[in-house]
């Protein structure tokens, strides 16, 4: 049991990381429109995330990979069932990898206008198709006793799946401006400095009423809450970790700020682990086909062999990352090899 609880919150971990890490990417192509206001700015902001963008997405493979080692039940029918929306995912992530390579490949106006569009709704597109992934596991889904999925990307497009994918849009916007404080300076910070209190209060409304519906809506999520009342002390965190964000921001402690940031999305995630444990996915025709961290994990051999393994890669997985960033900290500076 220990060791199943245990890839439970590593995976959780690993999402969180994949979210706090590629968020900002996201945050940046979603912000990029309503901030860069000529080429010069665009390549700032493209270059604010080039040493790091792909890097960041390794995290979303690695959480694909533990979810399919440590529990293969969810892994599959999680990604059968939600086939279409993971093809479209995969779609979109390209277009945003094709897009930061070939922007400035040519000088033309019409050619990187094109390219910082497809930057920008691939952006969006990212962070609402994940969004409402998340929202229909919070939610459930018509899952039978053989673990099987019958749904069409219309019956995941409901209104609380959307509404979660546009929180996720808020977050992860005030995440990547929050961020871009680090590497912008002049009149390009300025103008992000003014919009990070309007997504913040964008974001504290939406967060606030989803909180609310979730709350209304599923009896067992609130009954999970109340059986281990410590655990709200995660959204309790969360909203102090935001406004500690804010704080920092208009004291200049701009490293300080993205840290309370990364801080309240891993406490926001770790809140809705606490909420659905120990179901992972949750089944909507009948609560005894519910995928738990009981019934759907791997074999205790293969957890335990994992569980060595991570201990072993993990400090090195977060050295290197750690080492990345801090290489490439400071303001950006464009030169000939820049996007």
């Amino acid at each position: 049991m220990w060791l199943q609880t245990t890839w439970f919150v590593l995976y959780v971990v690993i999402m969180s990381g994949y979210v706090i890490l590629d968020g900002f990417d996201l945050g940046v192509g979603m912000l990029s429109p309503f901030i860069a206001h000529n080429d010069h700015d665009r390549r700032i902001l493209l270059n604010s995330i080039g040493p790091v963008w792909d890097g960041n997405e390794v995290w979303l493979v690695l959480g694909g990979g533990a979810l399919f080692a440590a529990f293969p039940l969810v892994y599959a029918s999680l990604f059968s069932g939600f086939y279409l929306a993971m093809m479209l995912v995969l779609l979109v992530l390209i277009m945003r990898t094709v897009a930061i390579e070939f922007r400035s490949k040519r000088p033309e106006a019409w050619w990187r206008s094109l390219w910082d569009w497809t930057f920008t709704l691939s952006s969006y597109g990212i962070t609402i198709l994940l969004g409402v992934a998340l929202g229909n596991v919070i939610r459930g889904v018509s899952l039978d006793q053989h673990g099987n999925l019958n749904v069409s990307l219309l019956d995941l497009l409901n209104p609380y799946s959307i509404a979660l994918g546009l929180v996720a849009v808020a977050m992860l916007c005030l995440h990547g401006a929050i961020f871009l404080t680090q590497k912008t300076e002049g009149e390009l910070r300025n103008t992000i400095k003014v919009l990070i209190p309007k997504l913040l209060v964008a974001f504290f409304i939406l967060m606030t009423a989803l909180i609310a519906w979730t709350l209304l809506r599923d009896e067992q999520f609130t009954q999970n809450f109340k059986d281990r009342p410590w655990t709200a002390i995660f959204p309790i965190l969360a909203f102090a970790s935001i406004a500690s964000a804010w704080l920092f921001v208009r004291r200049g402690a701009y490293l300080s700020a993205f840290l309370a940031s990364a801080t309240m999305i891993a406490l926001l995630l770790g809140a809705i682990a606490c909420g659905m444990y120990p179901v992972m996915l949750r089944s909507t025709t009948n609560s005894a086909y519910d995928l738990t961290v009981q019934n759907a994990s791997a074999a205790r051999e293969t957890l335990t062999v994992m569980f060595v393994i991570a201990l072993i890669g993990m400090p090195f997985v977060l050295l290197y990352t750690a080492g990345v960033y801090y290489f490439f900290r400071g303001k950006v500076e464009l030169d000939d090899d820049s996007y």
